[in-house]
């Protein structure tokens, strides 16, 4: 009984993602072993072998996963799968694009978006839009998992895993790499942030988010978010959405500016350790899940936070 875990990475480093699902596919009660599958990923390969309770690092370096298509990536994992009880990623894009495909290679269900490891079989999930709790059990004797790293705690170093060369499989060719548009930010990725402060639509257009949310977000170091509503107007990029079918987030302090919290994105941030919001409706959703609100116009309340926040 081995678990592999398919490692989200940049070929240079590994994501934290991975560390958090890593605790869950630790939670197996397996050996677990990494899969770092780029091009040029030695360094990856380096940084998954330190991650505490790693038994194997798996490399395979080729220019067919230098982008991370699903096709290839499940094509491989398929071909070293087989001695795998379980077969485990982060509920990232990555995760999300590959493992399904992994899990129809080997008529298997998959079980998406875990928050809990009960026993090897059984796992807990939300569904719902996270207003309910679903315990699953498999029958399975392939257990195909993504993890909703929010749960998690992420995995620290400590770790001396064995570093060995897989090959890579055949690409089925069913895809191929056009191009990228990569976003530049110097602030910290919105799904590893500490502190995130998030607009809504209430925000009414993009230059009030770089007017009055930006400011606030520099005092604090904090990552920049957004509700679904507010980036289907416009005002916010796509990588900012936080909600049900945006990103899921758990940050120590989430700050939620304008956003009525009526269903997508409670269920992407109830888990943060502290939850602030400002809204001028004091009967707005988002006060219920909210450990401090304030009613206040967030045009008047935000300069007045920056103030306060730089004499701090």
């Amino acid at each position: 009984m081995t678990t592999l875990l398919l490692a989200d990475h940049d070929n240079n480093t590994i994501k934290d993602s991975t560390a958090k699902a890593l605790t869950a596919a630790r939670a197996l009660g397996a050996p677990v072993h990494i899969l770092v599958a780029g091009t040029n990923c030695k360094a990856a390969a380096e940084a998954a072998a330190k991650l505490e309770g790693v038994e194997k690092v798996l490399v395979a370096d080729a220019p067919t996963y230098e982008h991370a298509l699903a096709e290839p990536l499940a094509a491989l994992i398929h071909a070293i799968g087989s001695n795998y009880t379980a077969i485990v990623s982060a509920a990232t894009s990555t995760g999300k694009n590959v493992l399904p495909r992994v899990a129809a290679l080997f008529d298997v269900m998959q079980i998406s978006d875990i928050t809990k490891v009960l026993a090897p079989d059984t796992f807990e999930r939300p569904i719902y839009a996270g207003n309910a709790l679903q315990t699953v059990q498999s029958a399975d004797a392939k257990k195909v998992i993504t993890v909703r790293t929010a749960s998690f705690a992420a995995t620290g170093a400590g770790g001396s895993a064995a570093i060995e060369n897989a090959s890579a499989a055949n690409d089925p060719g069913l895809s191929s790499f056009k191009g990228s548009e990569i976003a530049k930010s110097d602030r910290p990725e919105l799904t590893s942030a500490k502190i995130i402060i998030s607009g809504g639509r209430a925000m009414q257009n993009a230059e009030n988010f770089k007017t009055y949310i930006e400011p606030v977000a520099d005092r604090l170091g904090a990552a920049m978010g957004a509700s679904r509503a507010a980036v289907d107007a416009g005002y916010a990029p796509n990588d900012w959405q936080v909600g049900q079918t945006g990103k899921v987030v758990a940050p120590e302090l989430y700050i939620a500016v304008g956003i009525s919290g009526a269903i997508q994105p409670p269920a992407g941030m109830k888990d943060s350790k502290v939850i602030v919001a400002i809204n001028k409706d004091e009967v707005a959703p988002i006060f219920q899940v909210a450990d401090y609100g304030l009613v206040a116009d967030i045009f008047t309340a935000l300069p007045e936070l920056e103030k306060e926040l730089a004499k701090a």
